[in-house]
C-alpha cells in the first residue's frame, strides 16, 4: 500500500480498534527528562485521548515501545493506526 492514499475505515464496534496517532513538537523542555514533544493517541470510537511526553529526536522504535507500553499492553492489539506521514510512523522498525 502506498502512503497517502485514502482508505475507508469500516464502522467501529468497540474502543481501541482504530487509533489516530501524531506528535506535537517544538515544546519547551519540561520534566526531569527534559521532554520537548508530546505523542498524542486518540481512540476513534470513544474519542479518548492519551498524551505521552517524549523527545523530538525519538526513533520509530522509541515511539513503538511507548505505544506498546502505554496503549497496546492495556487495550490489546489495534486493527488500524492512522497517522500523518511523519518518519517516526512510516520508517521500518
Amino acid at each position: 500500500m502506498k502512503f497517502g492514499l485514502m482508505i475507508h475505515i469500516q464502522e467501529l464496534k468497540s474502543p481501541w480498534e482504530v487509533v489516530h496517532i501524531g506528535c506535537v513538537t517544538a515544546l519547551p523542555p519540561s520534566g526531569d527528562k527534559s521532554y520537548n514533544s508530546c505523542l498524542v493517541i486518540v481512540d476513534r470510537y470513544s474519542k479518548t485521548s492519551i498524551f505521552l511526553p517524549c523527545h523530538e529526536d525519538d526513533t520509530a522504535m522509541d515511539t513503538a515501545l511507548l505505544l506498546w507500553s502505554r496503549v497496546i499492553s492495556h487495550a490489546g492489539l489495534l486493527k488500524n493506526i492512522i497517522s500523518d506521514r511523519d518518519p517516526k510512523f512510516t520508517s521500518p522498525l
